[in-house]
């Protein structure tokens, strides 16, 4: 996606940043609340209470911690020089992401929904059906 504005009277097109495309997509998970319990330069996302991505706001490119299934995790980690343990989270559960395009966007999407899902899944049953009427 491509957003338009203006600078000195020349018509600038940016592309979205990743970092931006993972914020969004965690904003838009039903139950999705966004927290800064470690200041100002991360944001976390909770579903339940639960945190399912930490993502930086500091210099870009920023990155984005992201829960996975441990065998996935391993396999990520050799596939994209990009995605490494979790930093200053379990290792055998949490992916770091480097937001450079290394990881291409599909896929990068793809690990928030599985984030989201694998916290979701962990939830009691009460609380699982409230986040799947909101679906509807």
């Amino acid at each position: 996606m491509t957003g338009r504005g203006t600078c000195t009277g020349k018509v600038v097109t940016m592309a979205r940043s990743q970092r931006d495309q993972v914020i969004q997509e965690c904003s838009a998970k039903p139950g999705a609340v966004e927290d800064y319990p470690f200041g100002d330069d991360v944001a976390v996302f909770k579903v339940g209470g639960k945190m399912f991505a930490l993502v930086s706001l500091d210099a870009p490119p920023g990155t984005a911690s992201l829960k996975c299934d441990p065998g996935l995790a391993v396999e990520l980690r050799a596939r994209y020089a990009a995605i490494t343990a979790g930093y200053h989270l379990s290792k055998r559960h949490w992916n770091t992401i480097t937001l450079d395009a290394r990881v291409p966007e599909d896929e990068l999407l793809d690990l928030v929904d599985h984030s989201y899902d694998l916290v979701v899944k962990g939830l009691p049953k009460a609380e699982r059906a409230k986040l799947s009427a909101r679906r509807r």
